[in-house]
Parts: C-alpha cells; structure tokens; sequence
C-alpha cells in the first residue's frame, strides 16, 4: 500500500517590509476667507470686506461724538440744552457732554490749539483699536498726524488725524 504523502508544511510567509509612512505634511497654511457682508447693500457699500484681509476692514465703525469748541462754556451750555431739551450729563469746567440718543455733542472750552468757527468741530469715529486706525490712517491711507492717541480720563483715549484734503477726522475709543 503507498504512503500518502504529507502535504509539506507551508513555510511561514516572509514578512514584508513595513510600508513606509509618508512624510508628515506641514499643516498647510490657511486660506483666508472672505468675509460675507450682512446683506447685498453693506457689499456694495463695503467692497473692500470681501477681500478677507482684517487689515483691509473699514476701521471707522460710527460717529460716537462731534465736539465743538467754545469761548463760553455757560453759554454754549445753555444754548445747547435749550436747543436739546436736556441738560449735560457731564458738566465739568473743562468739558461738558450732552447724550443725544447715544451720540455725544460735546462742548469743549480750550480754544489754545483749534478755535470755534468752521474747523471748529471735529466728528469722532468710534474704533476698536485707537492705535492701529492711527497707524493706518497716517502711514498707509495718507492721512496726516494732527493729535496723537492720548487718554482723557476713565476708559476713554482720543486722537485727530487729518484726511488727505485737510479735514480733521476724530478718533475714539472707550473701553468699558
């Protein structure tokens, strides 16, 4: 009678070689994304948003004060409240502020470097980062340096820049 034969033993399977791990990737850099404006008309009133660039952004968000300047403080303080309807919520011998629906009119009594008359007033744009919109507007828009960001008491710093055709363009910011 014939043997059957032993099947051979299977020999273990070589190990392959381990794959090799791909290089790890540097995070790749991210994409700046533009910023969709609210609605149709703040994109056309705002083209520069879509760019995604936060130093593009507008930086004036919306007047906080227009301050005018005064010989006569008690006078122009009467004026004012007659013509407001209200008295000054501050009243210092250096400045006196009426609230008008949330904007500030302000009466400021140093006339030692802007008199009152036409380039009297100055319109202050409310910013988030009075230091930066100074930088900004003096070196890269053409602005000119007119009072350089400086505290005024409390939380409050203010600073005027001149535009490119001599106007005065106010800056504040209050952090509170």
């Amino acid at each position: 009678m014939a043997k059957a034969k032993k099947p051979a033993a299977k020999k273990p399977a070589a190990k392959k070689p381990a794959a090799k791990k791909p290089a790890a990737k540097k995070p790749a850099a991210k994409k700046s994304v533009p910023t969709k404006p609210a609605n149709k008309r703040a994109a056309k009133a705002a083209p520069q948003m879509m760019l995604g660039h936060a130093a593009l952004l507008p930086v004036l968000r919306s007047i906080r004060s227009v301050i005018y300047k005064v010989t006569d403080l008690e006078k122009a303080k009467q004026f004012y409240a007659a013509a407001l309807g209200r008295q000054p919520y501050f009243d210092q011998p250096f400045y006196a502020g009426f609230d008008v629906d949330g904007q500030e009119l302000g009466l400021h009594p140093d006339v030692s470097t802007r008199g009152p008359g036409p380039g009297g007033s100055v319109a202050y744009w409310k910013v988030s980062d009075i230091f930066a919109v100074w930088t900004r507007l003096t070196t890269e828009l053409g602005g000119t340096p007119d009072e350089a960001p400086h505290g005024v008491g409390g939380d409050i710093v203010m600073a005027t820049v001149g535009d490119p055709f001599g106007n005065l363009v106010g800056l504040i910011q209050i952090d509170s």
